[in-house]
């Protein structure tokens, strides 16, 4: 943050932040403050849709509202100017007028030169209105949205550069001092463990002492010649450090785990149905789900090149400009079918005992599990038979990282297009739990409300898209997962039951896997597992 006050008032110019998954802009959906409104720290102040989700903007900053940047519609590109505050300086009352501008995002400066970057960082550390903001900001509530927010605990507010020093002799001066670390943002959590680096060790240069993505980034570099010259000694651990270091600075907010806490996997999926719904002699497995691969919103690194202008429309044609979401699910898309040597498989599975269960447990009071809740029930169990399928591939190492929770991703049609958000810790749940979850994440994913964590959290996937009243579909892989299961639509078809030929209800499961983490005998397995307990559901939820 740089300022200049008067002496009444600092104008604080809050930029747009980034919301966490490398996004590069978002729209502004409506403001919730108008100016000359006085707010408080992390009181939201601003809805604005990016390509995952709508998500309110909490103040950095105690004052009165100045200037509103951007119109309700427009769309704002991260880093400019979202909201002017007049922020009063101490033992003042807020004002409307004095001050010239000071701007704050999560890397708090446009690169300058050190000279110039020092002086301003000292003096700004140094002003009052620096320290009223920084008391300001430690007295917030410790609400954080992805990328920034606010802190709930007091610390130095000085603003460092990151020194030269190694990160050794680094962290042992931190681990004395006994400070805690600042990290607001789960990016830089993440690239600082990937690249085997102290959070402990690196001099913050944000404001109020915030260890930011670039101070990583910095460690990072200032690590890589040690790295590839340390003796044998250390050759393993310098290995892996190396490898991260490679891999995170190559793709420095890219989501590899959806269960890193990065925000961010996305989906497309279909046109929501009711809950259950039999047509026209067919019955669609009941959710708002649909077929579609999922979407995750790609790194920082790798921001999409800038469009060109808006070519001419021939004579009987017009061209509409791509949404932010479709522009990120299209990069994602073609990242995932570019990357992964996909498999398809398929079989159809007589779902009559399962309908019939659920039938007979139904009561006027009380419907019970839908069929999606004991389909999802069936997945989770085979997943715990086959944990490689939950598992993500760390190429730049050659190894499959398997996690312990299992955080089952539902494709879902949402206002603001096809999105999986996640059930989170669906592993340890029962049939009923899983049928609560399912229907309150359907529910608000449909009007954008999944939250950035049900969003990018997600370990595997499955699609409904017999709500579309079809019958299969070989989806694309939501990546970093490795695997994504379908289920078509349920109806009646002839089946040979005992030698006779009988109306049976049939579901078509179809099932794609990336061929580098398993083989075919390990996905046939997988599905004869999920099938099997559908034919004999009885059987199923006695054996899990």
């Amino acid at each position: 943050m740089t300022s200049r006050t008067t002496g009444r008032t600092t104008e604080q110019i809050f930029l747009l932040p980034d919301l966490g998954e490398g996004l590069t802009e978002a729209s502004v959906v409506q403001w919730l403050v108008a100016e000359g409104d006085v707010v408080t720290v992390d009181q939201p102040v601003v809805e604005v849709e990016t390509a995952k989700s709508v998500v309110e903007v909490p103040s950095p900053f105690a004052g009165r509202v100045g200037v509103l940047h951007a119109a309700e519609g427009e769309t704002v590109e991260v880093g400019t100017p979202l909201i002017t505050i007049a922020v009063a300086d101490a033992g003042r009352d807020v004002a409307t007028d004095g001050g010239s501008a000071a701007t704050v995002a999560d890397s708090a400066a446009v690169p300058v030169v050190d000279s110039v970057a020092d002086s301003v960082a000292d003096s700004a550390a140094d002003s009052a209105a620096a320290e009223v903001y920084r008391e300001e900001e430690q007295a917030g509530s410790g609400n954080v949205l992805i990328g920034y927010g606010t802190s709930a605990h007091p610390g130095s507010g000085r603003r460092r550069r990151p020194r030269g020093a190694g990160a050794t002799a680094l962290a042992v001066a931190v681990a004395a001092d006994g400070r805690p670390v600042k990290v607001i943002s789960p990016i830089v959590r993440r690239l600082a463990r990937e690249a085997g680096l102290d959070l402990r060790a690196i001099a913050p240069s944000g404001t109020g002492g915030v260890v930011t993505r670039s101070d990583v980034r910095s460690a990072i570099e200032r690590a890589l010649p040690a790295a590839r010259t340390s003796g044998s000694a250390s050759a393993g651990s310098a290995s892996a450090g190396s490898a991260t270091v490679e891999s995170a600075t190559a793709e420095s907010a890219t989501v590899e785990s959806a269960t890193a806490g990065s925000a961010t996997a996305e989906s497309a999926t279909a046109e929501s149905a009711t809950a259950e719904s039999v047509t026209a002699g067919s019955a669609t497995v009941e959710s708002a789900t649909a077929v579609a691969p999922a979407v995750v919103v790609p790194s920082a690194s790798a921001v999409a090149p800038v469009a060109a202008a808006p070519g001419p429309a021939a004579p009987g044609e017009r061209r509409i400009p791509l949404s932010g979401f479709q522009k990120a699910a299209g990069r994602v898309l073609s990242r995932s079918r570019s990357e992964i040597p996909e498999a398809t498989v398929w079989v159809d599975v007589d779902a009559t005992a399962l309908w019939e269960l659920r039938e007979a447990t139904r009561t006027p009071t009380d419907p019970g599990p839908g069929l999606l809740a004991h389909l999802a029930r069936f997945v989770v169990a085979g997943l715990k038979d086959y944990p490689v399928l939950n598992a993500r591939l760390d190429a730049e190492r050659g190894e499959m990282v398997v996690p312990d929770v299992i955080n089952l991703g539902i494709a879902v049609q949402g206002e603001l297009g096809l999105v999986v958000p996640a059930v989170l810790g669906a592993g340890t749940m029962t049939t009923a739990e899983l049928d609560v979850a399912l229907r309150d994440l359907t529910a608000r994913a449909r009007v954008g409300r999944a939250t950035p964590e049900e969003l990018a959290a997600g370990t595997f996937t499955l699609n409904n898209y017999g709500s579309l009243r079809v019958d299969g579909s070989a989806a694309i892989i939501n990546h970093p997962q490795v695997a994504i299961l379908g289920f078509g639509r349920i109806i009646d078809r002839p089946w040979v039951v005992d030698g006779e030929i009988v109306a049976r209800k049939i579901t078509q499961m179809s099932f794609v896997f990336d061929h580098r983490v398993c083989d075919g005998g390990t996905a046939a397995g997988f599905m004869r597992s999920v099938a099997d307990a559908i034919e004999n559901p009885l059987a199923a939820i006695v054996r899990y």
